[in-house]
């Protein structure tokens, strides 16, 4: 894989790092050879594994959950 190692990654370009690959997620899925998507998939992935482990306690929002969002709705849960 190349890029910065994950745990080598400050706080803040982990972050930056998640962000652009979440903005070009689209259109690498669309337009993006079967070498392009399984290298945004590897990369993404391990940046997202190492943000979790940083950041164990992170504040889940309700709505992005099934049953917070059918409570929010009204509907039954």
């Amino acid at each position: 894989m190349t890029g910065v190692p994950p745990p080598a990654l400050t706080d803040e370009s982990l972050e930056r790092e998640l962000l652009h690959l979440h903005e070009t997620r689209n259109d690498t899925f669309m337009h993006g050879s079967e070498d392009a998507l399984t290298f945004h998939t590897e990369r993404m992935v391990a940046l997202e594994d190492e943000y979790l482990r940083r950041n164990p306690d992170r504040v889940i929002d309700a709505r992005r959950t099934r049953h917070g969002s059918r409570e929010l709705s009204g509907q039954d849960a």
